[in-house]
């Protein structure tokens, strides 16, 4: 049960990872000012300083190319599967090392999805103050929150 969760979870992560990508994508014209609205719920939620806000706002610049790039492969890797599921439909069989292959990539990627999106989480969070990042940590999605520490026996 929790692995099929975990791979939900993924497969979310990834969609709406690609959901922004695509956006930014078609729209090629992304100021500034886009990414202002877009963050604008972090500002007024945690009530950031302008300080925080300026910091928060280049951890996301600088995450945008690596988080298009992702972006590009889960749409190759849905249109791979469009493919898979066209043959089995129509010739009613499958290459399944191939299908094997495209399972194990699958799951690179929705790795490399999660851990930029922990990555984008963790630097956010360092620049906030203690209540700040508590409130941000019950915004965000449990897969994304860091792990509680370990209390030793």
């Amino acid at each position: 049960m929790k692995r099929i969760l975990l791979v939900v979870l993924f497969g979310l992560l990834c969609g709406t990872a690609g959901h922004f990508a695509c956006l930014y994508v078609q729209q090629p014209h992304l100021s500034n000012d886009n990414l202002d609205a877009q963050l604008s719920w972090i500002k007024t939620d945690l009530q950031l300083t302008p300080a925080q806000y300026a910091r928060i706002k280049a951890i996301h610049e600088q995450s945008s190319p690596h988080l298009l790039k992702l972006a590009s492969r889960v749409a190759r890797m849905r249109e791979e599967f469009s493919a898979f599921e066209r043959q089995r439909k129509t010739a009613g069989e499958i290459d399944f090392l191939e299908f094997a292959r495209f399972i194990e990539e699958r799951r690179r990627i929705d790795s490399d999805c999660l851990l930029s999106s922990r990555q984008i989480v963790d630097a956010s969070a360092e620049v906030l103050t203690a209540d700040q990042r508590q409130r941000y940590f019950t915004l965000v999605p449990p897969a994304l929150r860091p792990a509680p520490p370990r209390i030793p026996n």
